[in-house]
């Protein structure tokens, strides 16, 4: 376990979230999520339904993106194997909202924007924020070197500053692009 040793407890939850995405014969790409919810007891749901046996799902949820290779949401599914309430099901065609919009910075906040509150399912919304993320490093993994190289109308590359390791101080920065690294300046003590 690369955390530390942790203090005595118990599991209370149980979260898991599988992402692959996929090159399809017809050039665009398939982006997938399934989530599934447990917990190591028997829980109420609001005596709306059945308790939830222990270990059983509370949510089984997919959702599939089919995106561009600009990025583009094409298409957009759902399925809700498992939920709560049976209305929840029908909150998966709510996520038809993000057919045109494009994977790019700001996504996370199109997402919330567009699927908050009792617009939506909050779970699926949840989904499509990493679901962007899976999509660049899925359809971005296919020529890495290119999208490494890619650089804006001032000759900037993409990638810097994009993350910690493209900081403009980072060791990673003085490799790939020795012209734009910065070193860290000094530190100083606390006043």
């Amino acid at each position: 376990m690369p955390l530390s040793f942790p203090s005595g407890r118990r599991e209370i939850h149980r979260r898991v979230i599988d992402m692959k995405a996929y090159e399809r014969d017809d050039g665009l790409y398939d982006v997938e999520a399934h989530l599934v919810d447990r917990k190591p007891f028997t829980t109420e749901v609001a005596g709306l339904a059945p308790p939830v046996p222990a270990g059983a799902a509370r949510h089984d949820l997919w959702v599939r993106l089919t995106v561009d290779s600009q990025y583009v949401v094409r298409g957009v599914e759902a399925a809700s194997d498992v939920t709560p309430y049976a209305v929840c099901k029908e909150a998966a065609d709510s996520l038809s909202v993000m057919v045109g919009e494009q994977i790019a910075p700001g996504w996370s906040a199109k997402v919330k924007a567009l699927l908050r509150g009792a617009a939506g399912c909050t779970h699926l919304m949840e989904l499509l924020i990493p679901l962007g993320t899976t999509a660049w490093q899925g359809i971005g993994g296919l020529d890495s070197d290119k999208k490494r190289a890619a650089v804006d109308a001032h000759g900037i590359p993409r990638k810097l500053d994009s993350c910690y390791a493209y900081g403009r101080s980072s060791e990673v920065v003085r490799f790939l692009w020795p012209q734009h690294f910065r070193p860290r300046g000094p530190t100083l003590p606390d006043a």
